[in-house]
């Protein structure tokens, strides 16, 4: 049930290939993790401003968080984050300029979350 959000810099936009980093994201915690394809969510935000380091024009900013319910071990955790990075760059275009990227994989309390379908 990995729930991934993707926060990246509004420079981006033009540049990145949501949908395709967002299918290989869910690609990768179904074989890293063991997780059911219908159950991975990933999720898309742009960020207006984002600073790095002393140099706002330097760098863009990926960063994904990747929650998912306890028991997947540290090396499995590890494995996904190592893999992220990986892959990213096959998804920014030619003109995205240097890219600061970070990722976090961490767990969620099952027994607080919920999900549903609504609707028809």
């Amino acid at each position: 049930m990995p729930l991934i959000t993707v926060d990246h810099t509004d420079r981006l936009a033009g540049s990145f290939d949501r949908r395709g980093f967002g299918l290989a994201l869910n690609r990768l915690a179904v074989k890293l993790l063991d997780a059911k394809p219908e159950k991975c969510k990933t999720r898309f935000r742009r960020t207006e401003e984002n600073v790095v380091g002393a140099d706002t024009e330097t760098f863009a900013l990926v960063a994904v968080r990747v929650e998912v319910f306890p028991g997947r071990s540290a090396a499995a955790k590890a494995a996904l984050a190592e893999a992220v990075l990986e892959v990213l760059p096959g998804y920014l275009g030619p003109d995205a300029g240097p890219v600061q990227v970070a990722v976090q994989v961490e767990e969620l309390d099952h027994l607080a979350y919920r999900s549903a379908v609504l609707g028809g």
